[in-house]
């Protein structure tokens, strides 16, 4: 539990050292919460013998609670408006909550309620094409969709990894658990350095102050998170005309 929380530590440290997104800091960060949030959900279970329905309920309140909190603060809950330090920490603060949450609800169906590994991934693939059709076909809110979605992904792809690493005797495919983690480890890997390399940047830097540029669930340059919107609105018309004049123009990799 210690050695899981240095690693969520650190992951996040780096995470909150960046000026922009990352992709490699990104993704270890979330691989690390993920670590972490289901680390503190089986430590209710396993230390505290704390039955898998009221972890998750407990869970489920907590991430209600970190919403509220956040909607209440910010006034906003979307990943694209993250542009200060606060509101990254409401955001790692969900996805903890998510995956801790997801772990519980995971194992529920899957041990509590015996609907196996197998039968509990193809719930969760349901449960994560509702949103899905919900926004594209029935014009759902995107923020509600996205989170929704988001809760579903932990359970999902846990059933499925606990599906096939499980021994046929526990109702799994029997491929072996390290298998199951060396190969999904490599292949996560493998997408982040694509990410890395292949991510197009449409972001121009004029003295060195402005940043503009794809959001993801990320801060921006905390640099131009401190300018005021009019601040912002002039240095992106100044680079503009910069980049008219042919004077200013650089492309890099972000």
């Amino acid at each position: 539990m210690l050695v899981g929380f240095a690693g969520f530590a650190a992951a996040l440290v780096i995470q909150f050292r960046m000026h922009r997104y990352v992709p490699w800091a990104y993704w270890l960060a979330v691989g690390m919460v993920g670590v972490f949030g289901t680390m503190v959900a089986d430590v209710l279970h396993v230390g505290f013998d704390v039955p898998f329905w009221m972890s998750a309920g407990l869970f489920a309140v907590s991430l209600t609670a970190i919403f509220l909190v956040w909607s209440r603060v910010e006034g906003n809950l979307s990943i694209h408006s993250i542009d200060s330090t606060r509101r990254e920490a409401f955001y790692w603060l969900a996805v903890v909550a998510t995956f801790a949450l997801g772990t519980a609800v995971g194992d529920l169906t899957a041990v509590t309620v015996h609907r196996g590994y197998f039968l509990s991934a193809m719930l969760f693939a349901v449960g994560i094409a509702i949103p899905a059709i919900g926004f594209t076909r029935f014009r759902w809110n995107a923020i509600f969709s996205f989170w929704c979605a988001y809760v579903v992904t932990r359970p999902l792809g846990a059933s499925l990894a606990d599906w096939l690493g499980k021994p046929t005797s526990e109702g799994g495919f029997g491929v072996g658990s390290g298998l199951v983690a060396l190969t999904l480890t490599l292949v996560i890997a493998g997408l982040v350095a694509y990410l890395s390399a292949a991510q197009r940047v449409d972001t121009r830097v004029v003295a060195g102050e402005i940043y503009v540029g794809p959001v993801g669930p990320q801060r921006n340059i905390r640099r131009e998170a401190g300018l005021s919107r009019i601040e912002r609105s002039a240095g992106r018309a100044n680079l503009l005309n910069a980049n008219r004049r042919k004077t200013v123009e650089e492309t890099a990799p972000y």
